[in-house]
């Protein structure tokens, strides 16, 4: 074993003692003693802890919602980048938008460390490389019109830091989610979304508290974005793209919540506005045409309830 291999470890432990996901958990020392319900117990106790500390952040989670609602407005994108867990939560919710929202789905981006194949297994040292993830971003033409948000749970992630290094470079607005302060991290970002969820119940399995944390931060990123550009009417999904049986099914039931219609008028609807809940919902709230309730929805930016009180206005 070389001596800069064995210095660079080293260095590497005495980085790991520093990030507070690594430490050891003083409430489950005990956790291998334990039955299946106890270990349970342990773990859901610490899951518990996740969503205040979320909480304790939205001021800075609106503010990076306010700047991706202001990106798509132009044109812009959202685009995530991570490692590991980071990256794979990222590219789940970025896969999730096209058939909620029925937006493009270049319109989210999840981007990964090692690429496609490290969303199932993992590649080794892609985590450390930073032209890698300058070469990701230049792959999908990062742009000044564009929200980058970065995900580490450590915050220590070269990968990741190396992208929003870049991304403030082109001038895009950069966000970072992690779960332990990291000075480096802080300074790549423009909006740090620190969510110190502390020791895991398992050492160092940041999959757990810290992917919960990262999960719900992406979850209200995504959709709050959405909802702040008309993607939603009340609290209905209502842009959702029936692409297959089940959608189809979910598009009938959100067009009968909305317009309180029957299956029937609802399925009518739906049909002559192509599967377009948004659409339907809009002709049989008002009784406009389908090509003018189009053109009511395009005068007021997709927004279903200002179409519908310019319509009754």
């Amino acid at each position: 074993m070389n001596t800069s291999f064995i210095e660079k470890q080293s260095q590497l432990i005495d980085e790991l003692k520093n990030i507070s996901t690594e430490g050891q958990n003083q409430e489950t020392l005990n956790i291998d003693l334990l039955d299946a319900t106890g270990v349970l117990e342990k773990i859901n106790a610490e899951d518990e802890k996740v969503a205040s500390i979320v909480k304790g952040i939205i001021p800075q989670i609106a503010k990076a919602v306010d700047h991706v609602v202001q990106a798509f407005s132009k044109g812009g994108r959202l685009i995530y980048i991570g490692a590991g867990t980071s990256g794979r939560l990222g590219v789940l919710d970025a896969a999730e938008c096209p058939p909620t929202f029925s937006v493009s789905d270049q319109q989210v981006i999840g981007i990964i460390a090692g690429g496609e194949k490290a969303i199932q297994k993992a590649v080794e040292g892609a985590e450390d490389s930073e032209i890698f993830a300058i070469d990701d971003l230049k792959a999908v033409d990062l742009s000044a019109n564009d929200v980058l948000v970065g995900i580490a749970a450590s915050g220590r992630t070269p990968y990741v830091i190396s992208a929003m290094n870049f991304g403030k470079t082109v001038g895009a607005t950069v966000v970072g989610i992690s779960c332990s302060y990291n000075e480096k991290f802080d300074q790549a970002n423009d909006i740090n979304l620190c969510a110190i969820v502390g020791a895991e119940a398992l050492t160092g399995s940041t999959r757990m508290k810290s992917g919960t944390a990262q999960k719900l931060i992406l979850n209200m990123l995504s959709t709050a974005s959405m909802i702040r550009s008309g993607k939603s009417y009340k609290n209905l999904m209502i842009d959702v793209n029936a692409s297959n049986e089940k959608l189809y099914a979910r598009a009938v039931r959100i067009v009968m919540q909305a317009t309180d219609c029957s299956y029937d008028c609802a399925k009518q609807a739906l049909d002559t506005a192509k599967n377009n809940a948004k659409l339907a919902t809009l002709m049989i709230l008002t009784g406009l045409s389908v090509e003018q309730a189009r053109a009511s929805l395009i005068d007021n930016n997709g927004f279903l309830r200002k179409a519908v009180e310019q319509t009754k206005n």
